[in-house]
């Protein structure tokens, strides 16, 4: 097969342009949106309004509120079997809550300042939480703010304020450290774990090679100086999408590091600057 074919074999489906719905019932800035697991029925999004609440994306109509947190919500991470989904963030503990109930299972205190970040591992045996004043209190490397985190079957990998992102073997105990430079607002690995998208507050994306730490490609021409913004990768992996500070959507293709796609969401909110700090991206499709 030649190249030129499977090249076109490997043309990205861009992301939806066009607006399905729009979510509104929160007051004030939304943190966090993810959906739930396998198909894309459900929507959790939480703000700092102080709650999480559960939407149907299809019809944009919200199906339950979720109150308890005493500050803003900055993070969400559902189980696999959707029973029950954790939160963070300005309260210094982590909450976990029964999907179906509404209430809270448990909160586990112990962190010393708000919680940027938390995650399921596959199954939901293992969460992990990081905060801004000291790092994952087991794994404790990190100098500054850890911003990012992702748990796997075997690993965590972080990434944080003073520029590394690190990889924790669960399993070895061993701890590997790729030192990217520019503060690290989200990580995002592929599918088949040997690569990783890595947003930094310098306006580039870089897709990295985990095996050897080097740098693939970078993506540049949005604007991320400073507030958190997230990557993701597009459907398939052909390509790469990021919010920005101007309330754009870029998408690039993943091999010729183009720009394939540019979306700018006209009425965000009074809120300054318009940001866009997450993309959430998954198929719809019955």
């Amino acid at each position: 097969m030649s190249q030129k074919s499977t090249r076109q074999q490997k043309q990205p489906a861009l992301a939806p342009r066009r607006l399905h719905c729009k979510l509104e019932n929160h007051r004030g800035p939304v943190h966090v949106a993810t959906y739930a697991k396998g198909e894309a029925k459900y929507v959790l999004t939480g703000g700092q309004d102080r709650t999480i609440r559960l939407w149907n994306p299809e019809s944009g109509s919200e199906i339950k509120k979720y109150e308890g947190h005493g500050y803003e919500v900055l993070s969400i991470s559902v189980a696999h079997d959707n029973a029950r989904f954790a939160s963070g963030g300005g309260d210094r503990s982590v909450y976990l809550w029964s999907v179906t109930a509404g209430v809270t299972e448990r909160r586990m205190p112990g962190h010393l300042g708000k919680i940027n970040a938390v995650a399921f591992n596959a199954d939901a045996s293992v969460l992990a939480s990081a905060q801004s004043r000291t790092p994952i209190q087991v794994l404790g490397e990190a100098k500054d703010s850890i911003t990012c985190l992702h748990v796997g079957a075997a690993e965590i990998i972080t990434g944080s304020v003073d520029g590394h992102v690190r990889t924790y073997d669960m399993r070895m105990g061993e701890l590997k450290s790729d030192f990217i430079g520019p503060p690290i607002s989200s990580i995002s690995p592929s599918i088949d774990n040997q690569t990783l998208l890595v947003c930094t507050l310098d306006s580039k994306l870089r897709l990295m090679d985990r095996a050897n730490g080097q740098m693939l490609n970078t993506f540049s021409g949005h604007i991320s100086n400073d507030y958190r913004t997230h990557a993701c990768f597009g459907h398939g992996e052909g390509s790469v999408l990021c919010g920005d500070e101007q309330g754009k959507i870029w998408e690039w293709d993943l091999l010729d590091v183009c720009l394939i796609g540019l979306t700018f969401i006209q009425k965000l909110t009074q809120v300054r600057p318009r940001l866009l700090s997450q993309i959430p991206l998954k198929s719809m499709t019955k």
